[in-house]
């Protein structure tokens, strides 16, 4: 029985190290072709390990298309997408989950709808829309569109947390006073933290990663954000520079994967937390 469960065990890490070793292997692609001489990257027969590592397609990336820019940019309208498409979803959420009527279930239906259409049957009656409010090349015009592309995913994520917390808690506040509001604000959004914080990360990487609306919206150089310099690698006979290209791409993974480590604890802990009367 215990030689039983110690291959069980061993088998179980095996899959686990195979499925982190999937994941990681592209990272660790991108960032040894990032330190390959151009000539290594076009060899034949590609090796594992760069075998004369040089820093000149970090040069080229951070020189020729200011990807520093880019990162603060890109920082800066997806951060700011992700926290106001939060703050509007979590009383719409709620109040959707809560409050059954037809014109929720109206809403419900447009929340599925209006996932089905694609981006481009929407871009130029959306860039004449915001050209008629002088909202085009600049990033609060962008940041609008990322807020009304992703509160419909943002909604939907969210009513399922509301509906997981029971009501006896919300009625017990009723009966010490609390408003509907000091509901929501004290006993419910507490609960939500982990909810609250997967939304959030799903819709700033949906911000972070977006192009077409970007590509559409912003002229200037000055306020293009990561996804589109990272195109400008491309030529446009398809060619691309893949030692600047890596360069710039593991440049961009960077702020996901901090903000991955910084919030991934707040996706398990503190699920009941508020629930305890102070």
């Amino acid at each position: 029985m215990r030689i039983k469960l110690l291959a069980a065990k061993t088998a179980m890490y095996l899959l686990l190290a195979g499925y982190l070793i999937f994941l990681a292997f592209p990272l660790f692609w991108m960032l040894s072709t990032s330190l390959k001489p151009t000539p290594e990257i076009a060899a034949r027969v590609p090796t594992l390990l760069p075998q004369h590592p040089t820093l000149v397609h970090y040069i080229d990336a951070f020189t020729e298309q200011q990807i520093v820019r880019s990162v603060i940019n890109s920082l800066k309208v997806a951060s700011i997408s992700a926290v106001i498409t939060v703050l509007v979803a979590l009383p719409a959420s709620y109040a959707l989950a809560r409050y059954q009527s037809r014109v929720n279930k109206a809403v419900q239906g447009w929340v599925l709808l209006s996932q089905v259409f694609p981006f481009i049957l929407i871009i130029i009656p959306l860039f004449l829309i915001l050209r008629s409010l002088a909202l085009t090349n600049k990033h609060t015009g962008l940041m609008i569109v990322y807020l009304v592309w992703g509160l419909p995913f943002a909604l939907w994520m969210l009513q399922g947390y509301v509906r997981s917390i029971p009501r006896e808690l919300e009625e017990a506040a009723a009966v010490d006073g609390a408003n509907r509001w000091q509901t929501l604000v004290r006993i419910v959004a507490p609960l939500m933290r982990p909810g609250v914080i997967a939304t959030g990360m799903f819709t700033f990487i949906s911000a972070w990663n977006e192009f077409f609306f970007a590509l559409v919206l912003l002229k200037s150089p000055a306020l293009a954000t990561l996804p589109i310099s990272l195109a400008k690698f491309t030529g446009v006979d398809g060619t691309a520079r893949w030692g600047p290209l890596a360069a710039a791409s593991l440049v961009a993974t960077v702020p996901s994967l901090i903000l991955f480590s910084i919030f991934q604890r707040g996706l398990t802990t503190g699920l009941m937390s508020g629930a305890v009367k102070q």
